[in-house]
């Protein structure tokens, strides 16, 4: 039983908040030899990537559950709920479990603050997960990188299973670097001596040399993930129909791009199988079609039709706007939109022209939101009316009295936005 509330776990974490984040792994290595090195009791498959990184984790994890293995998986950020960041056998810490190891770990933080150590909150929660992971003596955790790969504080752990390289594009250049290059080395960061690597099989071909020259360098063998091992059967709104190896798989993740990041999941699978990990065809095809990926083209209702993604950089736009003129082409769509400031906001909103009928606008949850008139006036300038809204219940309400006839309502641009939303919508749909 412990004394530390839920609510008092949570502020005793974001109380690092304010010591963002801060490349190196001295920090988090300390924190995690005085909780007695947990990270080194378990067995990984590390993820990095700019996109996907988050649908390739849950498909690897899901089919790993159905195989039996208890499974752990780390992700970055949550959707609606802090716990959804640590979870096993797909149900998160529980708050009692996460307020126990907070009470746990939080003294040795403070201990190491007065030698002048500042844990940052990433690295705080990269070390209670391990922990968690640890007691409960997982098989096998799917670990996504928090940014970066190199210095991010998820690369403490030492050669894992596999190391996965999702699609590679322009985000946090401001701190990754300011070519495909140079953030390609830093995702690559997470390929350790004497490993195997496997990357997403449309990487662009700056990124994919730098793949290659550091699993050579490490002694890694490089699996590329090859797009001619499935075919696509079908794809509408609620998913897609594969055939993998003679295997019927259905994906509950739709657009070009999950495809792919399917594949690397399945090239992942792979290799897991040549290391001896039991993974039986039914327990593939039953993995991915109960794979559950929040707010990434999410069907929250059909009638109307209501759609929910956090794409936030100009690739996830990209590939959110292909979606939506192959799904919903035949349909006006009403969009609720909220980004943010640090992000590449000119060039994720032109990948709207011509998309939306109506937009409006809101500031995401977060102090680096961008303001909701000025996301606004973007849409204005690409011929899009748009009006900026005051807050989430104003917005919802607004989008759904315009949804008639043959209108959808897309909510994106932020996950800060797509957690806030989320279940004010459900919520508005329980209760009809």
């Amino acid at each position: 039983m412990t004394d530390m509330t839920y609510e008092e776990a949570l502020k005793k974490i974001n109380s690092l908040q304010r010591f963002g984040s801060r490349p190196g792994l001295e920090r988090v290595q300390k924190l995690l030899s005085l909780l007695g090195n947990p990270q080194d009791k378990l067995k990984f498959v590390h993820v990095a990537g700019t996109n996907g990184k988050g649908s390739t984790c849950a498909l690897i994890a899901s089919v790993l559950k159905k195989s039996q293995y208890k499974t752990g998986l780390f992700i970055s950020p949550f959707v609606t709920d802090f716990c959804e960041r640590m979870q096993i056998n797909g149900e998160m810490v529980s708050h009692e479990e996460l307020s126990t190891l907070v009470e746990r770990v939080f003294p040795l933080v403070e201990q190491m603050a007065a030698n002048g150590e500042i844990i940052t909150e990433f690295e705080l929660i990269t070390a209670l997960a391990m922990q968690w992971f640890a007691e409960n003596r997982c098989d096998v955790v799917v670990l996504e990188v928090g940014l970066g790969g190199r210095l991010d504080s998820t690369n403490v752990i030492s050669v894992p299973l596999v190391s996965v390289i999702t699609a590679i594009s322009l985000d946090h250049t401001a701190v990754l670097g300011d070519t495909l290059a140079k953030i390609a080395y830093e995702k690559c960061g997470i390929i350790k001596e004497n490993g195997v690597t496997v990357c997403y099989p449309d990487q662009r071909a700056e990124a994919l040399e730098v793949i290659r020259s550091t699993s050579a360098d490490r002694n890694n063998r490089l699996v590329v993930a090859d797009m001619d091992s499935v075919e696509v059967l079908s794809m509408n709104i609620t998913g897609t129909g594969l055939e993998y190896r003679g295997l019927l798989v259905s994906l509950p993740f739709i657009g070009e791009h999950q495809v792919k990041n399917a594949v690397t999941a399945l090239a992942v699978i792979e290799e897991l199988k040549k290391m001896g990990y039991n993974i039986a065809d039914h327990s593939i095809e039953a993995g991915f079609s109960s794979a559950v990926f929040p707010a990434r083209m999410e069907i929250l209702s059909t009638d109307p039709l209501i759609v929910l993604d956090g794409a936030h950089n100009p690739d996830g736009t990209a590939a959110l706007a292909d979606a939506v003129r192959k799904y919903l082409g035949n349909k006006k769509i009403i969009a609720i939109v909220g980004m943010l400031a640090d992000k590449d906001v000119k060039g994720a909103v032109q990948n709207f022209a011509g998309l939306f009928s109506r937009v409006i606008t809101l500031a995401p949850d977060s102090p680096r939101a961008l303001d909701a008139q000025r996301l606004a006036e973007h849409f204005q300038k690409i011929g899009i009316p748009a009006e900026p809204s005051a807050d989430a219940d104003a917005a919802l309400a607004k989008g759904l009295s315009l949804l008639e006839g043959d209108r959808a309502l897309l909510i994106c641009g932020s996950l800060y936005l797509a957690g806030d939303i989320r279940p004010r919508i459900l919520n508005s749909l329980h209760t009809k």
